[in-house]
């Protein structure tokens, strides 16, 4: 796990899904004055330089955000969440990608605070001089699932948690639901998104039919498939996301919004979503 650089996949499409359902739950959070708290459980560099070696790899992000950068009509979500991908490429050239963190700090407000954690050495040294001059952005060198616990309930009790590690260790499956069972009893109303990867492998759908068995009253799930899976059988396809408590209009943005991004960022024939929420 902490050889795992999200360097090498910055900006690719599981990140323009993760991403743009992100700033679609900070702006809903933005909808009242109380302030809110953004948990983010792995939470990586914090910005990435698509010119270097880790990203030009394999250079995923131009079937991800780079199909997005020259579109003229992007969807209303989508688009919020490019806008602010340009603000940190205010010359108009795709160079550096923002991280889960760095979204979230351009739509925090005064009173709204950021906790991250990050068990990488280099990457958690990034992101605390990426956020050194905000003292309400705290980044620690922890192991987030682990971190979850000194952080919830959130003062404010109001907040979105982020709970997306790397899956490298199939263990990480198992600690997500225990992780979420454990904050949810800590903090019932906060909203949490669960990200993971689409792979060949029993383990997503597993993760997911656990994620739909757990006691609350409402949860919304979406994936997005951009390829067929490979022939042999290495390679994430796709990737997906399930949100317990959801803003109320997420599904009905998402009806609209997940044709779109298959349209968008689908590979091949093999490309297609899901979509299914529970309602309070």
């Amino acid at each position: 796990m902490l050889s795992y650089r999200h360097a090498f996949h910055a900006g690719n499409h599981a990140d323009v899904l993760k991403h743009s359902l992100l700033v679609a739950m900070l702006r809903h959070l933005n909808g009242k004055e109380k302030p809110w708290w953004y948990v983010d459980s792995h939470a990586g560099a914090g910005i990435y330089d698509l010119n270097a070696d880790f990203a030009r790899k394999n250079a995923e992000f131009e079937s991800g955000i780079g199909r997005l950068w020259v579109r003229a009509d992007l969807p209303e979500a989508v688009a919020d969440y490019v806008a602010l991908v340009r603000d940190l490429n205010p010359d108009g050239r795709l160079r550096l990608y923002p991280g889960s963190p760095w979204l979230a700090s351009r739509l925090m407000r005064t009173g709204d605070q950021l906790r991250l954690f990050e068990l990488h050495s280099t990457d958690v040294q990034l992101l605390r001089r990426t956020f050194s001059e905000n003292r309400l952005i705290k980044a620690e060198a922890t192991d987030g699932f682990l971190g979850l616990k000194s952080v919830l309930p959130p003062q404010p009790r109001r907040g979105l948690v982020l709970i997306d590690p790397s899956y490298e260790i199939k263990d990480d499956y198992r600690r997500v639901v225990a992780a979420l069972k454990d904050s949810l009893v800590r903090f019932a109303t906060g909203t949490y998104a669960v990200w993971y990867p689409l792979l060949q492998r029993p383990e997503p759908a597993q993760l997911v039919d656990k994620l739909k068995r757990l006691p609350v009253d409402s949860w919304l799930h979406a994936s997005l498939s951009v390829r067929a899976p490979a022939a042999d059988g290495f390679g994430m396809h796709g990737s997906g996301l399930f949100i317990v408590n959801p803003p109320w209009q997420l599904a009905a943005t998402l009806k609209t919004l997940m044709p779109w991004l298959v349209e968008a960022l689908g590979q091949d024939a093999g490309a297609g979503h899901v979509l299914e929420h529970v309602d309070a």
